[in-house]
């Protein structure tokens, strides 16, 4: 019997010719990944053991996102544990405000991560890398320790969902439409410590912005991650970043699934999540109607170029709402310059929209945002759990920047051929 892509990856990196579905196997990493909130409890683990280096100061990225800038006296000493561990121990890959983005939008624009590796991160949303062709998986912060020191870490070797989707977009319709209609046919423990491999006409043309989208919310259905086999997308992606050699891998014809999904796209149209879980997941037109408070458009999930585009063409010659507080987070620095010599900011600030540096920042409810009791967002973040975007009495509804954009204009949420 044949493997997937996920299995192939893990065997390349326990020196093995195969590996199944349920094994415990010991990996070597490529790259150890911790932010502000996660990376200090390592470090912590790390100095307590007396350990004077890290396996390798080049595959430790130190990305202090979540609180930056510092919101306070608590998260600035955060961020100086990482800074003071990232000095002394010699981690190439520290970022920090100038050149901080969101992890997991900053580590894939600088060629960090590659197809065939083998990523961990103390950060849930670590799976976006699948959108490369890479295993990768959130680990808690004493596994990116042991990591950290050793260079390796266990898994429990997963079983795989497929996804075949196979159809031509909807207008408007993107990659984040995609996932909440996914995981709202299967609900967050629909794929439990699974893999979730999305394939089909659907996802090979889809943009690496829709697939990075995807990939970030397959931990939403718990997965352990979200795959997407390399082609000519991937390539193109990786070619202008990629400073080291890497392998693509690819599912065998008769790798074992779980269960095979065969969707029409074509089917699926703008989708919204109400609160309080990213499986209740509609379609906008039973959304319409409700009043909102605030727009975020940002994040790991929908804070790329392409997606502030979408924004733009929604936004251009119109107004925000007087209701509405529109917050534009791009992902990095270099999004963030490329949408204003595009000419985006422009727009957005003529719209009456407010622009935020890169940062987390409300997608956890950590601040730049942050929800009063009552008060309705729509996001294109990637939760919506209670008081996730701030006090325990507001609410968040997830949606791509599309219906974002259209929303901020009209104070209710809107599909953009509402307008």
């Amino acid at each position: 019997m044949g493997m997937t892509i996920t299995q192939k990856i893990l065997a390349a990196h326990c020196g093995r010719d195969e590996v199944r579905a349920g094994e415990i196997v010991m990996a070597d990493v490529d790259l150890a990944l911790g932010n502000d909130i996660t990376a200090p409890i390592a470090i912590g683990i790390i100095r307590e053991k007396g350990i004077s280096k890290v396996f390798d100061r080049d595959k430790v990225a130190l990305v202090p996102d979540h609180f930056v800038p510092n919101k306070d006296i608590a998260s600035a000493q955060q961020v100086k544990v990482l800074r003071d561990f990232a000095r002394e121990y010699g981690i190439t890959n520290f970022f920090e405000l100038g050149e901080m983005g969101v992890e997991h939008a900053l580590l894939p624009e600088k060629g960090l991560v590659l197809p065939g590796d083998l990523v961990i991160g103390a950060d849930s949303h670590t799976c976006t890398y699948g959108a490369l062709g890479a295993f990768s998986t959130g680990v808690g912060s004493t596994d990116l320790a042991g990591a950290m020191m050793g260079g390796k870490v266990w898994f429990k070797v997963p079983s795989a969902i497929k996804f075949v989707l196979e159809g031509d977009l909807q207008p408007w319709v993107g990659g984040k439409d995609l996932i909440l209609f996914i995981i709202g046919m299967i609900g967050v423990d629909g794929a439990l410590y699974r893999s979730m491999e999305f394939s089909g006409s659907t996802i090979r043309r889809l943009p690496m912005s829709g697939r990075l989208t995807m990939c970030n919310m397959a931990i939403e259905a718990g997965a352990k991650n979200g795959i997407i086999e390399p082609d000519d997308i991937t390539r193109e992606y990786v070619s202008a970043r990629a400073s080291r050699e890497w392998k693509a891998y690819h599912s065998d014809p008769d790798a074992p699934y779980d269960r095979v999904f065969e969707i029409d796209a074509s089917r699926i149209g703008l989708q919204v999540a109400f609160p309080h879980l990213p499986e209740n997941a509609r379609p906008v037109q039973e959304a319409k109607g409700i009043a909102i408070d605030q727009v975020v458009i940002g994040s790991c999930t929908n804070g790329q170029l392409d997606d502030f585009r979408v924004a733009a063409r929604v936004l251009e010659g119109r107004k925000v709402s007087r209701r509405v507080r529109a917050i534009m987070i791009p992902a990095t620095p270099l999004i963030y310059r490329k949408a204003m010599e595009e000419g985006l900011f422009d727009i957005f600030l003529s719209a009456g929209a407010i622009i935020s540096p890169p940062t987390c920042g409300p997608c956890l409810g950590g601040h730049m945002g942050i929800l009063a009791e009552g008060e309705k967002a729509l996001a294109t973040t990637n939760r919506n759990f209670v008081g996730r975007m701030g006090h325990p009495k507001s609410e968040v509804y997830l949606a791509g920047p599309a219906v974002a954009a259209a929303s901020a204009v009209t104070g209710t949420i809107s599909s953009p051929e509402d307008l």
